[in-house]
């Protein structure tokens, strides 16, 4: 019985995230076919895609943050670039109650996975808009990703 309540109890940790979405935005977006309407036409290989994910964060204010995450989608057909885009969607994000230590983890993890979805939104209707298929990038695991940019760090200074 006692395993059942800390189950629960560490569903609802999780889903209490003390976390506020302020506002979510376009910073920047480009969308480039250089090659149109050639790389559009029948018989052109596939377009080979390359996705480089960044995600920033800077205070904005007391408990209020910017989190950027940025995608930069280029795809090549033979030695042409058969379209690039690059889009940085932005969130505004307040931690009340958060201690100051978990701000970084919860704002590099959390705050680019709720952004995802409508930056991959974003692409997507780009690349189709271009007169490609649309590109659907695949979920990113944004706890990797940010282990592999922060290292080994001592738990004290996440």
């Amino acid at each position: 019985m006692s395993d059942q309540q800390t189950n629960g109890q560490d569903q609802e940790a999780a889903s209490s995230l003390p976390m506020h979405v302020l506002a979510q935005y376009v910073k920047d977006l480009s969308f480039e076919n250089p090659n149109a309407p050639q790389s559009l036409l029948p018989g052109q290989p596939q377009p080979q895609v390359n996705i480089g994910v960044d995600v920033q964060a800077q205070p904005m204010g007391e408990d209020v943050y910017e989190v950027v995450l940025k995608l930069h989608c280029e795809a090549k057909q033979g030695e042409g670039v058969a379209f690039l885009v690059e889009v940085a969607y932005g969130g505004l994000f307040q931690l009340p109650g958060l201690p100051q230590e978990h701000h970084r983890a919860v704002l590099l993890i959390e705050g680019p996975r709720m952004l995802f979805p409508f930056a991959r939104a974003i692409v997507a209707g780009c690349t189709q808009d271009g007169g490609f298929p649309p590109l659907m990038i695949n979920p990113i695991d944004f706890v990797d990703l940010y282990r592999r940019q922060t290292g080994p760090q001592p738990s004290a200074e996440a």
